[in-house]
């Protein structure tokens, strides 16, 4: 078939890859603009326009879609059969979505109509479910309201981060995407309506970043620093300087932390250190239990193991995370 495809960065790059390598005509290819990025504000292609030059497909990087006449026209002449989109970033106006003669697709990082919105795959990390998926799905002009095509379930690792369930879920996006296509092209693909039960995925925001130990369950500030990492980190203060956490395991066997049982636990503050040292790491009281961190980052330092980090930086027993 002939697509016109819309994607952004390494999530939607897969699929562009799968649908390119299922021999379909991808008449062009739309991106968000080039952004500036590093020390030398050097501008960085997304990972999809990165793929569309090393195949020379044609390339379009309007700032904007809404109200553009140029570029919907542009769109128009081409004549595609369909408008695959995949993490875009941007709403499409309805102009744009009814310009494909087979309509306009979707692939969505969650089992609708769970997790509408922005960030779907981040908020299943940091609310601690156990299952998401992908969903393919024809677009209107709500918020990831249009009629379901295709779905995948996929369990989510106890520990498993933001990042790496990103990685897998980009796999398996691509491939539905090729199976709704190919459903599509054959008129066999099925068009189930959303119900009415639906929960939202906003865009993330720093503030959510700093880590609450007064009133977040040691559960809670794992779902945030795995939900946050790769993203942007969870991070709390330790003498006024910042520090920011990427891998913490749950502990609640208190008999395997040495020295414990010197300590009234139950009586400390949460952010208090229980145990700091190179040869057994780094446990922290948190409400309903305690948290061993297993990678952080020091203020203007990289990330490391907490073994590495403790070599070089000291945390005592007892100190308190703010």
């Amino acid at each position: 078939m002939k697509i016109v495809f819309m994607g952004t960065p390494d999530f939607a790059k897969e699929s562009l890859e799968a649908v390119y390598n299922e021999g379909h005509e991808i008449l062009a290819v739309v991106t968000n603009p080039d952004k500036p990025k590093g020390r030398g504000m050097k501008m960085i292609a997304s990972p999809v326009k990165e793929f569309a030059i090393e195949k020379n497909l044609k390339i379009y990087q309007p700032d904007r879609v809404r109200n553009n006449e140029e570029f919907i026209n542009e769109i128009k002449k081409l004549n595609p059969d369909v408008i695959c989109v995949v993490a875009y970033g941007k709403i499409l106006p309805q102009e744009i979505l009814d310009i494909p003669s087979k309509g306009s697709i979707n692939v969505h990082g969650s089992l609708l109509p769970k997790y509408r919105g922005a960030a779907p795959i981040q908020w299943a990390v940091l609310n601690g479910e156990k299952i998401t998926g992908i969903t393919t799905m024809y677009m209107g002009l709500g918020m990831d309201t249009g009629d379901m095509i295709l779905k995948e379930e996929v369990e989510i690792g106890e520990d498993e981060t933001t990042g790496e369930l990103w990685g897998r879920l980009s796999t398996i996006g691509a491939k539905l995407l090729v199976e709704t296509l190919k459903q599509i092209e054959n008129g066999t693909a099925p068009r189930e309506k959303q119900g009415d039960d639906f929960t939202m995925a906003p865009m993330l925001n720093k503030e959510m970043a700093k880590i609450d130990w007064e009133n977040k369950t040691a559960i809670e500030i794992k779902n945030l620093v795995r939900g946050l990492n790769p993203i942007m980190g969870a991070y709390s203060f330790l003498n006024g300087k910042k520090i920011k956490f990427w891998k913490v395991q749950f502990i609640d066997n208190m008999n395997s932390i040495n020295n414990a049982s010197e300590l009234d636990i139950e009586k400390l503050e949460n952010g208090t250190v229980i145990e700091s040292n190179v040869k057994d790491g780094l446990y922290i009281k948190a409400k309903d239990g305690v948290l061993k961190v297993l990678e952080i980052q020091g203020e203007n330092a990289k990330r490391m193991p907490i073994q590495d980090y403790l070599r070089g930086n000291a945390i005592s027993k007892l100190e308190k995370f703010e």
